[in-house]
């Protein structure tokens, strides 16, 4: 796991991107990565733990897919 930044979320389509050193460019996650229960915004700036998958494919023009999120705490 890393620690990775929220730059956008877009909470009504279910999606948003995160950035981190090892995920230069985004990498994409989606609500069904996040590791909250029955909480699925996040919101821009905030931080979190990521897992990622590596590039290899492109989702949405990302080459980096979350495997799991998981707000870090406040």
């Amino acid at each position: 796991m890393v620690t990775a930044t929220v730059r956008e979320w877009h909470e009504e389509e279910g999606w948003g991107v995160l950035d981190c050193a090892e995920t230069p460019g985004g990498c994409w996650g989606h609500f069904s990565h996040i590791q909250m229960d029955g909480f699925r915004s996040l919101l821009p700036g905030q931080h979190v733990d990521l897992e990622w998958e590596a590039p290899g494919f492109k989702q949405d023009g990302y080459d980096y897919r979350a495997v799991s999120i998981a707000p870090r705490p406040v």
